[in-house]
């Protein structure tokens, strides 16, 4: 059996919300809520939160959860994460197989698509990263900068990532597919610190998104559509929409008397 393990990398330095892992939706701090639901999927064997912040990793004690301690000077979320796992490995004497990345903003994750993103590593070993990806439903979304779009071949790798609105409607006579970045990455665990060890490429700075790197050294990035629809925080609007949509929730009964 692999082992599975994930990894919830979170700072509360976010240049466009400072403090957002402990902004509280519907009373609970939103880092609470993501990792509440990721340890619901029973796939995963462990859930680590990675934090450079001391009041991120008391809360997240608080709640008996699990917690590493990293640098304070990674600027990407998958820099956080194989420092996290490589000290998970050491601490626990287990060496982890496949790393899901969750980043600590999604406080909507289903525990299903942590499953629909390490489900094509299991069948097939072959497949060293997956990414999610789900349908863009407006135009609104469509051209938010802080919604990462994505397009795909005909084999579902990622072609190109944009925060501008990609594709292009503007000579468009019917309906275009309009995908987004879902922040469920799934490495196996030896591309995980491969991955780490590339240098950073110019569309990843560019675009300020790290699977850039991956594409930009010739490497396969296969996405897979998620038909579960979650929405992303990254400013205080975006924490007022979640609240609204999570009130009726049907997983937080199952979790929210932890937080």
């Amino acid at each position: 059996m692999k082992r599975i393990v994930g990894i919830i990398p979170a700072r509360m330095a976010s240049s466009r919300f400072p403090g957002k892992p402990m902004a509280k939706i519907l009373g609970m701090p939103m880092i609470g809520h993501v990792y509440l639901r990721s340890k619901l999927c029973e796939l995963l064997d462990e859930v680590y939160v990675a934090t450079c912040d001391q009041k991120i990793y008391e809360y997240v004690e608080s709640i008996a959860g699990k917690t590493v301690m990293t640098a304070d000077t990674h600027e990407r979320a998958s820099d956080r994460a194989a420092e996290a796992i490589l000290k998970v490995d050491e601490e626990t004497g287990q060496e982890t197989d496949i790393v899901v990345m969750i980043q600590g903003d999604e406080p909507m994750i289903i525990p299903e698509m942590i499953e629909e993103s390490v489900r094509p590593m299991l069948e097939d070993e072959t497949v060293k990263i997956t990414n999610l990806m789900g349908e863009i439903k407006s135009k609104e979304d469509h051209e938010n900068p802080n919604i990462v779009k994505v397009v795909v071949g005909k084999d579902n790798n990622a072609l190109y990532f944009s925060r501008e609105p990609i594709p292009s409607r503007k000579k468009a006579s019917g309906e275009i597919p309009m995908y987004k970045q879902v922040p469920i990455i799934s490495f196996a665990r030896d591309f995980l610190l491969k991955f780490i060890e590339l240098k950073p490429t110019p569309l990843e700075i560019v675009e300020s998104v790290d699977m850039f790197r991956i594409l930009e050294h010739g490497y396969d990035l296969k996405m897979i559509f998620t038909r579960f629809e979650t929405f992303g925080v990254d400013t205080a609007e975006d924490l007022n929409r979640v609240s609204v949509l999570m009130k009726d929730d049907k997983f937080m009964p199952r979790y929210a008397t932890q937080g």
